[in-house]
């Protein structure tokens, strides 16, 4: 595996909403430029080469985002890629959606809360919204963020950008309340009429 590029963006929110934090919250954005194997071929079926490239990938990429976000421990993670114009989409989604997630897990002890991810096929400089959810719980509210990130002059139609991402501390000024665990297995449990 060889990056092109890696950038780490870095987001440091002191104030939202007319009040300063009462905590900190830093996002951290690691986004690895990578060519793209399977550009401007006939479609695939077996995507294990890029879902290897992928764990390859999301341990150096996990590791560059962790050591951005210290002193802070990691409260909320996402993850998104963009396909070149030579690609397919479904080369990102085999990159975000199978395996890239244990990378992720092991460097910030995660626990088994889905990690939300975000694929799109596009030219260079195209922003992704990167959306955070909770390391351990789904319906943790104060982890659920989102992150808009842009590398210049990247993924070239050849190439992927996949970027991994932490969120350290809450959503700035997260105050509001969801329902419990509960509260939601008995709202299902209507739903579904069981």
């Amino acid at each position: 595996m060889k990056f092109r590029e890696i950038s780490v963006i870095t987001q440091e929110v002191l104030s939202e909403g007319g009040r300063e934090l009462a905590t900190p919250c830093r996002r951290v954005a690691a986004c690895g430029v990578l060519s793209n194997p399977s550009a401007s071929r006939r479609p695939i079926d077996d995507f294990s080469e890029l879902v290897d490239l992928s764990v390859a990938a999301g341990e150096v990429l996990t590791a560059r985002a962790l050591a951005a976000l210290a002193p802070l421990q990691p409260h909320g993670y996402g993850k998104g890629v963009i396909v070149g114009t030579a690609g397919d989409l479904e080369h990102g989604a085999s990159m975000i959606h199978v395996r890239i997630g244990l990378a992720m897990r092991k460097g910030a002890r995660g626990g088994p809360a889905l990690i939300p991810g975000n694929a799109k096929v596009a030219g260079p400089g195209t922003p992704i919204d990167i959306i955070f959810g909770g390391l351990d719980d789904a319906w943790d509210y104060d982890a659920m963020d989102t992150m808009t990130v842009m590398v210049p002059g990247a993924p070239k139609p050849d190439e992927i950008l996949l970027v991994v991402a932490f969120l350290g501390g809450s959503r700035p000024n997260a105050r509001i309340k969801g329902a419990s665990p509960a509260q939601v297995a008995e709202v299902v449990r209507q739903i579904q009429g069981t």
